[in-house]
């Protein structure tokens, strides 16, 4: 497969998008993407270490990371090979593990989120290798997991301790999310908001609605308490980040009787935060307000990451004058969306993203434009190009 996908020492970016795409890697099921990453990089001469972790009570995942050259400076590209499921796959006009290309548009689970940017990544290095007879000034790695859209806990993160204890030190990491709202070159990130889930849990006594001094209604007190936790504003934004929000995202008596007192209340919600606030104050802030409510109550809560940002600087203006000369556009420096696997790499270097556009991650028929691959593929070139030549990116 390897052989194939590399003509001339140049890996098509289109071909191998596609070959992952046919691999069904819902996460955290690896269904071969990593093997087949694996053979092209080999082909191009890295060294590469698959790094299987099942820790912590969580489902097995298999991640790679591959690296050509000893020296500094390090540049790591960063990104995942697992996917979301297909959802209604009646509604595909494709299968969605095909990797169908109509009318000059790639389609398939993967395709923006982000096998499709990963293509573009190895085969703008394998141009740069082509012209400097297979070398780097320096190091260049790929940290690949197919843990990114699961829980996380088996993949970029264990990944990066185990490089830490093998004295590894990368000086910049690229992470190939989908960053781009419409079109290719709109935003770079430079950060993320954190991200806490919190489930609440009034209890009360059952009974019936005709004797409710007999009973203890639960749900009156979580009305207060979810009424108190929305009622309050948490900031007005700051320099590099949207507002924080709190979302109710679900509550459930789990009571189909009319005339029955529910014996408890659950409610979930969702905090997506900036760098005014840690996950643990806002832990705190939400036991306080159930505390003021009273009553019994559990409170369970995860913090899946703390709000980052990388600030504009050498990187962002590595990546940003590469998408510049490509597209002629000037991308925008943004926190804007949902986590990534940077909000880990941040603790091990400077890190940004940028990727391919993002209007069909996760939907049905999610695609790209065979263009919008030819593009990254330059503007990545231009960024190790960069890179290489500055070797001061930190």
């Amino acid at each position: 497969m390897s052989d194939s996908l590399i003509n001339d020492g140049i890996v098509d970016a289109v071909a191998l998008a596609q070959a992952l795409i046919r691999c069904p890697s819902v996460t955290p099921m690896d269904a071969g993407a990593l093997d087949v990453l694996q053979g092209v990089l080999e082909g191009l001469g890295f060294t590469c270490r698959r790094l299987p972790f099942d820790d912590d009570g969580a489902e097995r995942v298999d991640n790679l990371y591959a690296r050509l050259g000893r020296e500094a400076p390090h540049f790591c590209y960063a990104g995942h090979t697992d996917v979301v499921p297909v959802g209604a796959r009646e509604q595909w006009s494709v299968d969605p593990f095909e990797g169908a290309i109509r009318d000059g548009v790639l389609y398939g689970r993967g395709a923006a989120d982000m096998k499709g940017a990963i293509a573009c990544f190895v085969a703008a290095l394998s141009a740069y290798l082509k012209d400097h007879d297979g070398q780097v000034p320096g190091s260049v790695s790929l940290l690949i997991t197919g843990d990114e859209e699961g829980v996380a806990i088996n993949g970029t993160r264990k990944v990066l301790d185990w490089l830490k204890s093998q004295g590894e030190v990368i000086d910049a990491c690229l992470v190939g999310e989908p960053t781009n709202p419409d079109a290719l070159g709109d935003m770079i990130k430079i950060g993320r908001r954190g991200s806490l889930n919190a489930r609440i849990t009034v209890h009360g006594t059952g009974g019936h609605v005709a004797y409710p001094h007999l009973a203890d209604n639960p749900v009156p007190r979580m009305v207060e308490i979810l009424r108190l936790l929305t009622s309050r504003v948490l900031d007005e934004g700051t320099e590099h980040f949207q507002p924080s929000n709190l979302e109710i995202t679900s509550v459930d008596v789990g009571n189909d009787a009319t005339n029955v007192i529910p014996a408890k209340v659950t409610a979930r919600l969702n905090i997506r935060f900036n760098d005014r606030h840690t996950g643990e104050d806002l832990v705190r802030w939400i036991r306080e307000t159930c505390e003021s409510v009273g009553g019994r109550f559990d409170l369970e809560t995860h913090i899946s990451g703390e709000p980052f940002l990388t600030p504009p600087g050498l990187l962002s203006g590595l990546v940003a004058g590469a998408v510049e000369r490509v597209t002629g556009r000037s991308p925008a420096l943004s926190t804007s969306g949902g986590t990534s696997d940077a909000r880990f790499i941040k603790d091990a270097c400077p890190v940004v993203e940028f990727g391919l556009v993002g209007k069909t991650m996760h939907k049905v028929d999610e695609r790209v434009a065979l263009a919008d691959l030819e593009t990254l593929t330059r503007i990545y070139r231009e960024i190790l190009d960069g890179f290489f030549v500055s070797r001061d990116v930190t």
